[in-house]
């Protein structure tokens, strides 16, 4: 589209709108509106802020965001060269030892891979989009280095209302987006206040911001640990030598506006990050309609790897958000550390192992008398007494005991506060059914342990006549078995695009020690007045950052890759110990949990082959997972879009040549995925897909790959061919995958899992690329 058909489009926007509303007619909402160009409108969308607001505008994408009505939302779509109109969504964050757990350090000596090869990611620049940062942590010290060359024009820290915050050398950007988010029919859906000082500066006063930043790229910072030393050591991020950069999206409490969070990925890839970190999410939507998977798009085509959490709403499946498959989505899963707390009661001292980050203790020896909060009501009803809710408890039956409360509802850490409150000297928190054998070593404000539902069978048994007390025991390392997949941590099938298979890829997510910021408490409890510059915090949005922080070094090592190739070496190469990582309950874990499995970075720092995708892939995909007719309503707004408009909406989205021109044979099981999944499976209908991987080994002498198979149960597997030879770097070479049913009896269980390995011989196998195979006889 030219100069003069841009300025005719605005036009009649312009007069589309002015004729249809008045600000006082409705109460407006921000839509995201893209357009065929808009590179000739800067006169003509001024024209239109006197009447409506314009949040935002985003050249880069063509885009603007828009306060209107809903009703003008279908005439709206119906103007030339309008692609799309997409509204407002609320998203929220997912919410030390790691890194010697993941082999890139031991003994406190880092691996020679880890500073030598990969250069502890020197050079790369790792933001995220969240909560903002505390720009005066140590692990975002200068520590002697020099801002990259293309960072030194223009400046990227905007202070906002905080004259006293500063960037540096290591914290070379900081930004804040809060326009959509304050938008009052935003708010109606929210729930809290937003915090005035907060929405004003790029400094974060929740910490969730300044933890995974840290985490990602945090510098070296000796004798780091919380709460009396819990955990204490040199905290570190994956690429320590790293630059970083903070865009602040999301606001207490506990909201993202989908309109910021985009506005700020654009404007971190316009500045020039290398990777991305999304510890923040929503649950899965279409992906025409997902902004969050629309901006890491158009990272990801402009070179940026895109890192993202895969939720906390585990174990359920289907629960896994940013299900894109251009992010590379990650599960958490334990390390071999624990912070154990132990409860002993009755007469013959009977012990149960919790966890606790409490630095508080009980009176050593002393016994108290222990209670539950059901028997504690200060009501009749004991509903809200056994959750320790607010105000639930009898002062008069509580003061100088311990009590025993039901996790759930309300949050962990506030129910110690609700037994402080009540005169409590203690509390021990006990799993329901539903929540198992999944315990967390939390901050707690009095004396506590968290114990599993199984442990807490005997301890409520005893409750009739019982006297106990707590123990605060050191940390404990090198615990068995670890990894175990963490409860909380969102579970595939992908119910967006079920041939793709989410989460990618597992990592640290529990109890994990980074920088926090100390403008709030460490339990986020306005009665806690404890500050600490490091916090101890669990979810997906931890083990997001760990994954960020190695997709970094292999940015240093290969700044030339794509983010696909980045992301097939660590998908390819992780661990899933044989098929035999666990669920916290102890039975067996599937891809479903853990992807391909743990996140090795030592190995993903030579992987061999890797798995490449095309922008011109992603456009074929996007047409693959929507069936247009003559018109087609992929927005889900009731309003209908041309075939010609959802083609150049394609392009546009993919960064590919306008108009794309669908192609009815391409399969969305056929994107050039490191993993495999495949539905809608029979005896009578096998399903064969296409791969391809590329040589990115530079040696003298030609490479052979042997491929071996692990067959799901009831089904047949075919790779061809099942050998591949490689005579230089980058060769690319193809090969299919069919899968048939042979036994209905076997395949009949809801999913199968099974893998394929490429290994070469020559090397005496050093290099295994192994991708996991979904297969089902369901259908979508």
């Amino acid at each position: 589209m030219g100069r003069g058909s841009g300025r005719v489009l605005l036009l009649a926007l312009a007069l589309f709108l002015t004729l249809q509303i008045t600000p006082a007619s409705a109460v407006p909402k921000s839509y995201c509106v893209f357009f065929d160009d808009l590179a000739s409108a800067s006169s003509l969308l001024n024209g239109l802020t006197p009447v409506f607001s314009i949040l935002y505008r985003l050249d880069d994408i063509n885009a603007i965001v828009l306060l209107i009505s809903d009703s003008l939302v279908p005439g709206l779509l119906k103007l030339p060269g309008v692609l799309a109109v997409i509204p407002d969504k609320l998203y929220k964050p997912q919410t030390t030892h790691s890194w010697e757990f993941l082999g890139l350090e031991s003994g406190g000596k880092t691996n020679p891979e880890w500073g030598q090869t990969a250069k502890y990611g020197q050079g790369v620049v790792i933001a995220n989009v969240d909560t903002g940062v505390w720009p005066t942590s140590a692990s975002f010290g200068n520590d002697g280095l020099e801002a990259p060359w293309r960072w030194r024009f223009g400046d990227r820290c905007d202070r906002g209302k905080d004259p006293t915050f500063r960037c540096n050398n290591k914290l070379i950007g900081a930004r804040f987006f809060s326009e959509a988010v304050q938008v009052e029919s935003f708010q109606d859906g929210t729930s809290g206040k937003l915090n005035k000082t907060d929405l004003s500066s790029p400094r974060d006063y929740v910490g969730h911001g300044s933890h995974t930043l840290s985490t990602a790229g945090g510098g070296f910072v000796p004798n780091a640990g919380v709460f009396g030393g819990h955990g204490n050591g040199t905290a570190k991020g994956g690429s320590p030598r790293a630059y970083v950069a903070s865009y602040k999206a999301c606001f207490l409490p506990d909201t993202c506006s989908s309109m910021d969070v985009l506005t700020a990925i654009v404007t971190a890839v316009h500045d020039g990050v290398d990777v991305l970190s999304l510890s923040i999410g929503a649950p899965p939507s279409d992906l025409f309609t997902d902004l969050l998977a629309i901006g890491a798009l158009y990272a990801v085509r402009n070179g940026v790897v895109v890192v993202a959490s895969a939720g906390n709403d585990g174990p359920v499946p289907g629960s896994v958000s940013n299900v894109a498959p251009w992010m590379l989505t990650v599960g958490a899963s334990t390390m071999d550390r624990d912070f154990p707390a132990q409860v002993t009661f009755g007469a013959t001292n009977t012990t149960i192992k919790g966890r606790s980050l409490s630095n508080s203790t009980l009176a050593a020896g002393e016994k108290y008398p222990m209670i539950s909060g059901e028997k504690a009501s200060a009501t009749e009803s004991t509903d809200n007494s056994t959750l320790c809710f607010p105000g639930s408890l009898d002062q008069a039956k509580v003061k100088g005991k311990i009590v025993v409360c039901t996790r759930g509802v309300n949050g962990r850490m506030e129910k110690g506060q609700v037994v402080k409150e009540a005169g409590g000297v203690g509390m021990v928190l006990c799993n329901d059914e539903s929540t198992g054998e999944s315990t967390v070593a939390d901050p707690h404000v009095i004396p506590a342990a968290h114990c599993s539902f199984s442990q807490c069978k005997d301890l409520f048994a005893y409750l009739q006549s019982p006297v106990g007390f707590i123990t605060a025991m050191d940390a404990q390392l090198g615990v068995k078995p670890a990894p175990v997949m963490a409860a909380f941590s969102s579970r595939g099938p992908n119910t967006i695009t079920p041939q793709i298979l989410k989460p990618d890829i597992t990592a640290p997510g529990v109890e994990v020690i980074a920088a926090y910021s100390e403008g709030v408490s460490a339990t986020g409890l306005p009665s806690d007045d404890r500050r600490a510059p490091y916090n101890i915090l669990s979810g997906t949005s931890m083990s997001c950052p760990h994954v960020a922080g190695i997709a970094g070094l292999l940015k240093a090592k290969y700044p030339k890759w794509s983010p696909d190739m980045i992301k097939s070496a660590i998908m390819t190469t992780a661990n899933n110990n044989s098929g035999e990582i666990q669920e916290e309950s102890g039975a067996a874990a599937t891809p479903f949990g853990y992807g391909a499995g743990h996140v090795n970075p030592l190995k993903a720092l030579d992987p061999g082959l890797v798995y490449d995708i095309t922008p011109y892939e992603y456009a074929s995909f996007l047409c693959s997972t929507t069936k247009p007719s003559s018109l087609v309503d992929v927005l889900g707004l009731g309003a209908l879009l041309p075939i010609p408009a959802f083609f150049r909406l394609i392009s546009l989205l993919a960064g590919v040549v306008s108009p794309f021109q669908c192609s009815s044979r391409f399969r969305p099981e056929d994107l050039n995925y490191p993993s495999i999944t495949a539905v809608c499976l029979s005896a009578r209908n096998p399903v064969t897909v296409k791969r391809r991987v590329m040589n990115v080994l530079d040696a003298k002498t030609p490479s052979m790959y042997r491929v071996t198979v692990m067959q799901p149960p009831g089904i047949k597997v075919t790779v061809e061919p099942s050998t591949l030879s490689f005579g230089k770097m980058y060769e690319e070479k193809g090969f299919t995958v069919t899968l048939e049913v042979y036994d209905d009896a076997a395949a009949a269980a809801d999913y199968v899992f099974g893998s394929i390995e490429w290994s070469d011989p020559g090397t005496g196998g050093r290099h295994r690329v192994r991708s996991p195979i979904v297969a089902t006889t369901k259908c979508g």
